[in-house]
Order: structure tokens, then C-alpha cells, then sequence
């Protein structure tokens, strides 16, 4: 078997993106596998997936919530393929053969990892929506030529194709068990290693636009983070391309940390507001992701 199709759920129902994917691996009579491993789901979404058990190879229920990044790292243990496709559980395929533009792509080039992309609606949401809209639009929906210019930066996990024996060696940092940069980690380590991340045109539509508190509580979740990924290695925070891990390493060369945390417990409010009611920038949100981070840095 080439290809297992990796679905982690949480609090999803994911008829829609399941059925899709089957349909093509019938119609084209695909050898390619559906694995799905819900994360300690509520309830009523184990109930509402429960039928898809016909449509997919093993569908495995955790009785205690792994996180974002140790649950990734368990595919591997089910997969009959030497190739996993990672997909979020909030995706919606677009393209007619999206599981062969991948295949295609593997038969041709026996890659170690590819990314596919990912876009957003593109009617803007109301004002209680626009904050994750915004910053899907304008961070994670790069183009492929932007792509090719920075593989490693524009790596994301929603939508890609990694060799299973690549995961195995270098498995996602399960020191993040919330929300935020498990992409950029993994992408900096394959960097790191000398190991090529392939992009092309081969998008999924992500189809759950958050409300802003929603959103904002997940900024502060990976600004907490990247504080526990320092915390373990001091030495990441030198290496890290990531923007807000540099912009915090340079404070503290510059021992400037002390008074941005004095206007930026003065400006939080304002910012809070502001990002809540969709009425900002995400500059905004970058100022209020690097705020939380020396916030948690300072807290033992």
C-alpha cells in the first residue's frame, strides 16, 4: 500500500471531508487507506462520526485527549503505507483528484515530505468571525511561487504528505500539547536535517472560521507554547526562525523585556477589545502573541 490518509479529530464532524476522499478512492480504485483517531471527542461528535467506521480502514477512539502533536506522531503505528496525508479535520476538498495529484506527485519524485496549500472562504465573515478569517487570508494562504521561496517558513499541517519512516525519525515535539507553531517546529527540524520539503498546487478549503475570542485564546495558547519549547532548550530560542522567538530573543539581548512588559500590561485592554471585536490589525495580534510570551517567560 502506498498512501494512508491521516485524519486526527476533535469535536468535528467530518462526513463531508470522509466521504469525499472515499468517493475518489472507490471511483478511481485507489490503494490508499482512511485512517481516523479521534482525540477525546465530546460525546455527540463520536456519535454523529460513528457510521463513517464503514467507510474508512480503522477508526480509533481515545479515551483521554493526546494534543495536536502526539496524536500525529501515533499514525504511524496503524499505517499499512510507506506514505501518510495528513489532513485537518476541519478541510474540505476542492479538487476532483486530490488523492492522485499526491500520488502522482510520489510516483514521480519519491519525495520526503510535500505540502498541498490550504485556502479560506473567500467572502469575508461577519465582524465576530473576521479575526481568523484575517489572518488566514493574509499568513497561511501563500501562493505556490511564495511557497517554493520559503518551503520551510510556508510549511503548514492542515494538508501534507510526509514518508512514514521520516516521521518515525523525526516525530512532532510533543512538549506542545496546545495549540500553535507544531508545524514550524517539525519544518525547522527537517530543515535542520538537510530534508526537503516539496510544495505544490494541491489545496484544501479550511472550512471552520473561529469567532475572535475563540481565536484569541489560541494565540495565547501558542504564545504559552513557544515559552515551554524555550524554557526546555534555551539554545531554540537563538537558532528558531520563528518571527515572534526572534523578535523575543532580540528584547532580551537588548535587556528591553522589563519595559515592554510594562506597556504592554497597560496597552493589553485596548488590544483585547480591539482583536475581540474584529476592529484591528493582526498587527494587533502580533503585539498581544509577543506580550504573552515575555508574560510567560517570567512565570516559573
Amino acid at each position: 500500500m502506498k498512501l494512508s490518509i491521516c485524519i486526527p479529530i476533535y469535536n468535528f464532524d467530518v462526513h463531508n471531508l470522509v466521504t469525499s476522499l472515499h468517493r475518489e478512492i472507490v471511483e478511481s480504485d485507489l490503494d490508499v487507506e482512511i485512517l481516523l483517531i479521534d482525540d477525546a471527542s465530546e460525546k455527540q461528535y463520536i456519535e454523529k462520526n460513528k457510521d463513517l467506521e464503514s467507510q474508512v480502514s480503522q477508526f480509533i477512539l481515545l479515551n483521554k485527549n493526546w494534543g495536536r502533536s502526539k496524536i500525529r506522531n501515533l499514525f504511524p503505528t496503524y499505517s499499512q503505507a510507506d506514505y501518510l496525508l495528513f489532513l485537518d479535520c476541519d478541510g474540505k476538498v476542492i479538487i476532483d483528484d486530490f488523492i492522485k495529484n499526491y500520488l502522482d506527485f510520489i510516483d514521480k519524485y519519491q519525495p520526503e515530505v510535500v505540502y498541498g496549500g490550504r485556502i479560506v472562504q473567500e467572502n469575508q465573515p461577519s465582524q465576530d468571525y473576521i479575526l481568523r478569517w484575517k489572518f488566514a487570508v493574509e499568513r497561511e494562504n501563500i501562493p505556490l511561487f511564495k511557497r517554493l521561496k520559503m518551503p520551510y517558513m510556508a510549511f503548514q499541517t492542515n494538508n501534507f504528505i510526509v514518508r512514514k519512516q521520516i516521521l518515525e525519525t523525526f516525530p512532532f515535539d510533543e512538549n506542545i500539547t496546545q495549540y500553535g507553531y507544531e508545524d514550524l517546529i517539525f519544518s525547522e527540524q527537517l530543515k535542520k536535517h538537510g530534508i526537503k520539503i516539496h510544495h505544490i498546487e494541491n489545496p484544501i478549503l479550511n472550512i471552520d472560521i473561529e469567532k475572535n475570542e475563540i481565536f484569541l485564546k489560541k494565540a495565547d495558547e501558542s504564545a504559552k507554547s513557544l515559552s515551554q519549547l524555550i524554557k526546555a532548550d534555551l539554545s531554540f530560542s537563538q537558532s528558531s526562525d520563528i518571527k515572534l522567538v526572534k523578535i523575543y530573543s532580540q528584547l532580551v539581548k537588548l535587556k528591553l523585556t522589563g519595559i515592554v512588559t510594562i506597556f504592554y500590561k497597560l496597552l493589553k485592554p485596548y488590544l483585547e477589545k480591539k482583536l475581540i471585536k474584529g476592529q484591528s490589525s493582526l498587527t494587533f495580534l502580533d503585539v498581544y502573541k509577543l506580550g504573552q510570551l515575555i508574560g510567560y517567560m517570567n512565570n516559573d
